[in-house]
């Protein structure tokens, strides 16, 4: 198509190739996933403000009225404030699997910040409630993309031995985007009445935004990508540049291109899968793919976090505590994720996720009978022990799941399915999350209301049916490169890599020479001549002799 890139070009400063590239390029990716972080954080701060609701909802109430829950604000209204964003984030989720494609991952990321920053210039100015559900809708287009986009190229740069521990930064990235907006909007807070009190996090909205954008303009497109859009050459050096310190003749370098190069070429006879094919020859995938972000709604996070400081506020603290508690709350989400960072690669994806079910469905229990003891106590001082020990709940809640159920789904969405299906898989499993985001969003205040402390019960069975589910369908995913996920499916997607392997040795050996100002040699040429610096760097050591190309060079992949 006519928009698709004709050039590439890499902006990236040399002294970054390697390690620094490859963490730099993964962490700062990852500010898309901060940003959904923090737009959780900032709408549920507001929610507790007297401004707030006197200027979007034209209720006049006192921070007492707002602890006693006796706001007057329709639970319907809230409700739809604060999940249209997950509308708009499930259409352009599939949007997304278009652009991917097309454009390219970096590409996509830059336009989801762009949404972002849009989106987060509305709600600074919103003069009503209709500027602000503009604006949360535009900032869920930008989510949408950002949602969809960055679990996969965290998992195209990633080593093959360390998929978890990428999508995992970029899990603790979101959970500490939410911390952020936590304690922010505890700092804002004392600004009261002005409303700068809850404008004032999105100012910090758009400037996170901002650097991600600018970002963006440096960052790497991933080697697969490329490969499957015809800049071969720059994939293999890119590939090079993130993993093999620059050097195109590392053996695991030329192992993983001819992998990706493989793959490639078979699924372009192929060509890119349909949505029909999607759910006809990679059935179990999708269900994998469906059902683990379904989960990760169903099991209760975002009817915690959306709602945290109401929900405090319910257990019987002041507002202000109810925020502080908040922020608290949040770093221990935060610190959840580190376990998952180093584990879930070792242990893999099913025990992390089996542990979560039952983890959650013991700490939503204490939750649930807690509160059911403090309702059953008046306001005020009665309740404090109570909600101590409520608030000890959610921190436990929010700590193991940080450690399963938030990183598990995004790292298995993104590497689950084969390159020709990767963009619309992973669509697939981000839009189920943006549709029971919104669901769990849009049920939770008017189910508090009808169930009170029962609804934690409710969200109790769902993490009861998830250990089941995971028991029975997820296959181990862990210890394998992208390319032979298709074994552990049963739908392998390539037989011979010879062809391939033989590819990626002709490319090594022209980028080399062409690095060192030589001709490029034909296929009959073997020898690849070092260059002529009487110190040469790691980049020009090329003085090694290439045999014919049917001679055996035992490589292993590891990228």
């Amino acid at each position: 198509m006519f928009l698709r890139p004709k050039t590439y070009t890499a902006r990236y400063p040399q002294w970054m190739v390697g390690r620094p590239l490859l963490y730099m390029s993964s962490a700062l990716a990852s500010l898309g996933d901060a940003m959904f972080g923090y737009g959780q954080g900032s709408i549920a701060s507001a929610q507790v403000q007297p401004s707030f609701i006197y200027r979007m909802f034209g209720k006049e109430v006192t921070m007492a009225q707002i602890q006693a829950g006796q706001t007057g604000v329709d639970p319907f209204i809230q409700a739809i404030t604060v999940s249209c964003l997950n509308i708009t984030a499930l259409l352009a989720s599939f949007i997304a699997a278009y652009l991917c494609d097309l454009l390219g991952r970096r590409m996509s990321v830059r336009i989801g910040g762009i949404m972002y920053f849009i989106a987060a210039l509305i709600q600074i100015f919103a003069p009503n409630l209709g500027a602000l559900i503009a604006g949360r809708c535009i900032q869920g287009l930008g989510v949408g993309i950002l949602s969809m986009t960055v679990p996969i190229l965290q998992c195209e740069i990633a080593p093959a031995h360390a998929r978890g521990l990428f999508v995992s930064i970029e899990y603790i990235c979101l959970n500490i985007g939410y911390a952020v907006s936590a304690w922010v909007g505890y700092g804002f807070f004392f600004a009261m009445p002005s409303e700068i009190s809850w404008r004032g996090p999105y100012i910090v909205q758009a400037a996170i935004a901002l650097v991600l954008i600018f970002w963006t303009f440096f960052l790497p497109e991933t080697p697969r990508w490329l490969a499957q859009n015809g800049f071969q050459k720059e994939a293999l050096i890119t590939l090079a540049d993130l993993h093999g310190a620059g050097n195109v003749s590392d053996p695991k370098i030329l192992a993983t291109y001819a992998e990706i190069v493989g793959a490639v070429e078979f699924e372009a006879h192929m060509g890119q899968a349909s949505w029909r094919q999607l759910f006809t020859q990679y059935t179990r995938r999708c269900i994998v793919g469906i059902t683990c972000q379904m989960f990760a709604q169903l099991n209760g996070i975002n009817a915690i976090l959306y709602f945290l400081p109401s929900n405090l506020t319910r257990a019987g603290f002041t507002i202000s505590r109810s925020l502080l508690y908040s922020g608290a709350c949040a770093l221990i989400y935060c610190s959840g994720t580190i376990p998952a960072m180093f584990l879930i690669d070792k242990f893999g994806r099913r025990v992390f996720l089996l542990f979560g079910s039952v983890a959650l469905a013991a700490s939503l229990s204490i939750v649930g009978g807690l509160q059911y003891y403090a309702d059953s106590l008046p306001l005020g001082s009665a309740r404090v022990s109570a909600a101590d020990a409520i608030f000890f709940g959610v921190c436990l809640y929010l700590f193991f799941f940080g450690a399963t159920w938030g990183p598990g789904p995004w790292l298995l969405g993104a590497e689950i399915f084969p390159l020709r299906a990767r963009a619309k898989g992973m669509s697939l499993s981000t839009g189920t999350n943006w549709l029971f985001n919104f669901i769990i969003a849009f049920i939770t205040p008017p189910l508090f209301n009808a169930l009170n402390a029962g609804y934690y019960f409710v969200l109790v069975g769902f993490c009861i049916i998830s250990l089941v589910v995971v028991w029975f369908i997820y296959p181990e995913t862990a210890h394998h490169t992208l390319e032979d996920l298709g074994e552990v499916f049963g739908d392998k997607v390539m037989d011979d890599e010879g062809p391939a392997r033989e590819l990626a040795q002709r490319s090594a050996n022209a980028i080399q020479r062409e690095r060192s100002g030589l001709p490029v040699i034909t296929d009959s040429e073997v020898t690849l001549q070092p260059s002529m610096s009487t110190t040469p760097t790691a980049k020009d050591e090329v003085s090694i002799i290439m045999k014919e190309r049917s001679s055996v060079i035992t490589i292993q992949s590891d990228v």
